[in-house]
């Protein structure tokens, strides 16, 4: 890791990334694509050592407060936290100016801060998200080596439901030929819906590869699943949309399933859910309520 001093931390849309690159090896990332001009080797993590001096002087100028949220560009509970506690401060600054806060992660570090959530939920309002992508936890130490086990998410999320913190599950990317079969998209939804997650976020059964993670993704396919490389080449090229051939039957077994369970799983409405904020403790609003 390295430390460097960042010239602005809040974007238009109160998103902020309080590091850049990561250690987890998720090896879909889009986050090691070109375009976001990552001038480090990825898992040289960039730590932003003035990022809450940053946010606190941000904070202090906006005439409305709202939902802050953490980028998806690195998980907020990667190693590093341990050391510089950049998340646990951005949460404690929002709380101390009013604001909500949501956040979205792979890691079960975000339980140390369960009491700090607790307090944020009745004050203004949070949300925590986690991704899940497969119930096979030897497939899941393929694909996603260094993130907390499937089940140990799983676990996370029922006791963030238990204390009151409202959950959402992102079940992303559905990679073809490795873990897009109904066994395991219904697998991990019978999981999150014993967590008691409030929705799912899906886009479909596939991926997305840009140049840069597109490189990366190959050369863990050669290391992990021998010949799968040549297959993709030889069925999607170069195409940046990367679908599961079967794509429409997933998407109907999971919005069947949602349906069925009670689960918010139209994205527009979730992300509206997330972004949701007024000046009253979140148990007296009825947004989610309007949303079932």
């Amino acid at each position: 890791m390295h430390l460097v001093d960042a010239k602005g931390i809040l974007s238009a849309q109160n998103g902020m990334n309080l590091y850049r690159g990561c250690v987890h090896g998720c090896i879909y990332c889009d986050s090691r694509s070109r375009c976001y001009r990552i001038d480090h080797p990825f898992e040289d993590v960039e730590v932003k050592r003035n990022a809450l001096e940053l946010l606190d002087a941000a904070l202090r100028k906006k005439r409305r407060r709202g939902m802050l949220s953490t980028g998806a560009m690195t998980d907020p509970y990667i190693p590093e936290e341990e050391i510089f506690g950049l998340t646990r401060g951005a949460m404690q600054l929002a709380l101390r100016h009013g604001f909500g806060f949501t956040l979205q992660t792979k890691s079960t570090r975000v339980l140390r801060d369960l009491p700090l959530l607790q307090e944020l939920n009745a004050r203004t309002r949070c949300v925590v998200q986690m991704t899940l992508t497969t119930a096979d936890e030897a497939l899941c130490r393929k694909i996603e080596p260094n993130v907390s086990a499937t089940l140990e998410r799983a676990h996370a999320l029922q006791t963030l439901a238990d204390a009151g913190i409202p959950t959402v599950a992102w079940l992303t990317p559905i990679l073809p030929f490795i873990n897009d079969t109904p066994e395991n998209l219904l697998s991990v939804l019978r999981l999150l819906k014993d967590a008691g997650v409030r929705g799912v976020i899906f886009f479909g059964a596939g991926l997305t590869l840009r140049e840069g993670s597109r490189e990366y993704f190959y050369a863990q396919l050669d290391r992990l699943f021998p010949g799968l490389k040549e297959r993709y080449a030889r069925t999607y090229g170069l195409r940046y949309e990367i679908p599961s051939p079967d794509t429409e039957h997933l998407c109907r077994l999971f919005h069947d399933f949602c349906e069925e369970n009670g689960l918010m799983h139209d994205n527009d409405q979730i992300f509206a859910y997330l972004r949701a904020f007024d000046d009253a403790p979140p148990e007296q609003l009825s947004l989610f309520d309007g949303l079932m």
